[in-house]
């Protein structure tokens, strides 16, 4: 057990290889760069000259957070309707409610919430290192930062996603929250051998994101359940005859979602890790195996899920595991950014997926031995809590000692700017 958790530690020596470092990133969206390069320009001139880059980003996590929250006490069962000002916000506005018989008027004077959040933390997501470079104070550290954050955000993004389209407890929830955490994993990995964050024509921290966006404004408009109404009964004859019949609004934003992700973005960080392994004259094949953490937290979490000995589901507690599953993610790929900027060897495994495992061997060995059930609905859910209480102690016990060790050698302040400061 000593050698796994001495594994989480920095050496002196990769320590000594952030001098190396250099940030490298591509961006190829047109969108990013004709319309939101210019607003996130001006944005950072709002912000003042004191604030460091880190505080940036976790004032952007927390907005999400705050959204998280909103989720957790006003749409708990994911489904809702809500509140208006949970979706989206507009002063004064006539507000068009979905509902499956009629469409009706309702005139409210609403807040920000759900999208405002979201937009928010993409707008802070991308200010912080142009505040980084405005203030002189970039650092290893605000790569680490900065994409820990977005790691932990992919479930909780997740979560505020699904609650946004009234999806409930269920597994389309199940699946955003796969299609935020794998391109994410994949992007961290290609990073890590290719020394490039890229970003496609199409990709999404950008145009994912804003498309999000889109989608609460539309469940603030037209009420969360529109997303779950039959397309024909929404268009009518405009629907396409090879579209099944039954298939609901978020079906087709599922295909599209399922579709990006498999035929576009892994075959493209695949691309990109083979073409600089040759450059390298290196085994590609050797970097598959780094594929197991993401393999195997995929293969566990849909295994727990589906299991019938599993009342994850049933009993709405998907929040509470999609928190702590997302947790789990956080530190795995948070450790391949950590070995990224100090030159350490690819981790292949964090202990934290150990429990993962565990609970899905639980609750699948009565369906393989045809045995009664191990985890009564009552045990599943205390060890749910038993497992997001070691995940989060641990991650941030983890996290808080990689932050100290980095600050410490370089001489700064991870949520402030030092008067002084020692420059690598």
């Amino acid at each position: 057990m000593s050698s796994l958790i001495d594994s989480d530690y920095v050496s002196e020596s990769s320590l000594a290889n952030l001098r190396l470092y250099k940030y490298a990133s591509i961006d190829k969206s047109p969108f990013s760069k004709y319309i939101l390069r210019p607003y996130w320009d001006r944005a950072v001139e709002l912000f003042p000259m004191w604030m460091a880059p880190n505080l940036i980003t976790l004032c952007g996590l927390g907005f999400i957070l705050v959204n998280l929250v909103c989720v957790m006490v006003f749409l708990p069962d994911l489904v809702g309707p809500g509140a208006p000002w949970l979706y989206y916000s507009t002063p004064d506005a006539k507000k068009l409610v979905y509902k499956p018989t009629k469409l009706s008027f309702l005139s409210i004077d609403t807040n920000n919430s759900f999208a405002a959040g979201l937009w928010l933390y993409q707008t802070f997501d991308n200010v912080d290192g142009r505040q980084a470079r405005r203030t002189k104070s970039s650092s290893p550290l605000g790569e680490l930062f900065d994409h820990g954050c977005d790691a932990l955000n992919c479930s909780f993004g997740a979560v505020v996603q699904a609650a946004a389209m009234g999806l409930g407890h269920s597994w389309y929830s199940a699946f955003l929250l796969l299609v935020t955490t794998l391109p994410f994993y994949l992007s961290t990995w290609e990073e890590y051998h290719t020394g490039i964050l890229y970003l496609g024509y199409i990709n999404g921290p950008t145009e994912g994101l804003v498309i999000a966006c889109i989608i609460m404004i539309l469940s603030g408009i037209f009420g969360p359940g529109i997303w779950l109404t039959d397309l024909r009964g929404l268009f009518g004859e405009g629907v396409p005859e090879f579209i099944p019949k039954g298939y609901h609004l978020v079906d087709v934003t599922v295909f599209f979602m399922a579709v990006g992700m498999i035929f576009i973005h892994t075959p493209a960080s695949l691309y990109h890790v083979y073409k600089a392994c040759s450059q390298r004259s290196t085994s590609f094949l050797a970097t598959l195996p780094q594929l197991f953490s993401i393999v195997l937290y995929s293969l566990c979490g849909y295994l727990w899920l589906a299991s019938p000995h599993s009342y994850i589901f049933r009993d709405q507690h998907f929040i509470l595991f999609a928190l702590t599953t997302g947790v789990v993610f956080g530190r795995v790929a948070t450790k391949i950014i950590l070995a990224h900027v100090t030159k350490m060897p690819f981790p292949m495994y964090t202990v934290l997926l150990i429990p993962l495992l565990i609970g899905a061997l639980l609750t699948n060995i009565p369906v393989w031995l045809k045995t009664d059930t191990i985890l009564t609905p009552t045990a599943e859910y205390y060890y749910l809590w038993g497992y997001f209480g070691f995940a989060v102690i641990a991650y941030t016990h983890w996290a808080n000692l990689v932050i100290s060790r980095f600050c410490s050698y370089l001489g700064i302040n991870c949520l402030t700017i030092p008067a002084s400061k020692k420059r690598i």
